[in-house]
């Protein structure tokens, strides 16, 4: 075998040293491999030309198979490159991905409904994700891995040891770090092109509507009607698609509320916080450590729905999980006219400010 290799190297010298084309010279190194694997199918056992090149055909039958293998995935890579740059009108001199990005996002690109576009939406999308909790946390990693180009999370807790029953993102050693700071690190850990912007503080009405006009879309994974209300009033004011989420023990709920485009916002559900104890927290009454998974992930799948336009994100539409008896349903949610958010009080009252 170390002959042949010798006469490969050879035949590649010489080729470099006349400027032959690198096709040409693989051409005549695929040559040389036919005709050592030729021989040894052909020849008679113990023949000198077979003992010279490892006697038997296998090796480099396998070696043959293996060089296949790598053209063919790099001719893969070109075309998938070659159809996200068509797809979105890029020029072929300026790919729209590099090869690092066209590899990780390739099962997106394949899709019908992403494809280069598509993804291309999700690199200059700008999320904000409020809360780096048991929502917050699948959803932030699952949008990082998505190839989401800017992440915003804010949140002012620190990661506690009963967090890590169910908050996946942080680890035991993160415990004392503010959340904002440990959900970074797993985000870049994971995806480093990612730009992740952590603010470690309570959102507030003083910064809400500030802090919204810097992204495309909402996620509001918290566990207070305080937030949550204020979240639905920031987004549905600055026309911005809030994506929402809630858990209680066994079951979890999420939708789209995007009063933008027609559909009803946060406050036409709940028009009312509900009394002291009709709402326990997680703490208080308990959740099931992969519940948060399935509907931070369900969010985060909406998230790049609604980033690419593909399929029908749950605008108008509530999807409940049910855990202890593994089933899920979907209800319609109507607008109220007389929501003091998105109804026509609360829509002339807008107007009225912005006059």
């Amino acid at each position: 075998m170390t002959l042949v290799l010798v006469m490969a190297a050879v035949l590649w010298g010489v080729g470099a040293a006349m400027g032959t084309p690198h096709r040409l010279r693989w051409g005549m190194i695929a040559g040389l491999w036919a005709a050592v694997v030729l021989g040894h199918l052909v020849l008679p056992t113990g023949h000198a030309m077979r003992l010279a090149t490892g006697e038997l055909a296998a090796p480099w039958l396998l070696l043959g198979g293996a060089a296949a293998l790598v053209l063919v995935y790099r001719s893969g890579l070109n075309a998938l490159r070659a159809q996200a740059g068509a797809r979105t009108g890029e020029p072929a001199s300026k790919p729209l991905f590099s090869e690092t990005e066209l590899d990780r996002y390739a099962r997106h690109i394949v899709l019908r409904e992403i494809g280069g576009p598509g993804q291309k939406a999700l690199k200059q999308a700008r999320v904000l994700v409020i809360g780096a909790g048991g929502l917050g946390s699948p959803a932030l990693l699952y949008l990082a891995a998505a190839g989401v180009g800017t992440i915003g999370v804010i949140d002012d807790d620190r990661v506690e040891n009963s967090n890590l029953q169910r908050q996946v993102i942080h680890r035991d050693a993160d415990i004392g770090l503010p959340k904002v700071q440990s959900a970074m690190q797993a985000m870049l850990a994971q995806t480093p092109a990612v730009t992740v912007r952590p603010y470690e503080r309570r959102l507030t009405p003083e910064i809400a509507a500030d802090l919204f006009a810097e992204y495309d879309l909402i996620l509001d994974g918290t566990d207070n009607f305080d937030t949550r209300y204020l979240a639905n009033a920031t987004a549905a004011r600055l026309g911005k698609p809030l994506i929402s989420g809630a858990l209680s023990q066994w079951e979890g709920q999420l939708s789209v509320f995007d009063p933008a485009r027609g559909t009803p916002c946060y406050r036409c559900i709940f028009p009312e916080a509900p009394g002291p104890g009709l709402a326990p927290t997680c703490a208080e009454a308990g959740v099931l450590g992969p519940l948060p998974g399935v509907v931070g992930a369900m969010m985060a799948a909406e998230a790049i729905k609604v980033i690419t336009g593909a399929g029908h994100a749950l605008r108008g539409e509530m999807l409940i999980y049910d855990a202890l008896y593994g089933e899920s349903r979907k209800i319609a949610l109507h607008r109220r006219a007389d929501c003091p958010v998105c109804g026509a009080k609360g829509e002339s009252d807008d107007q009225s400010a912005a006059g």
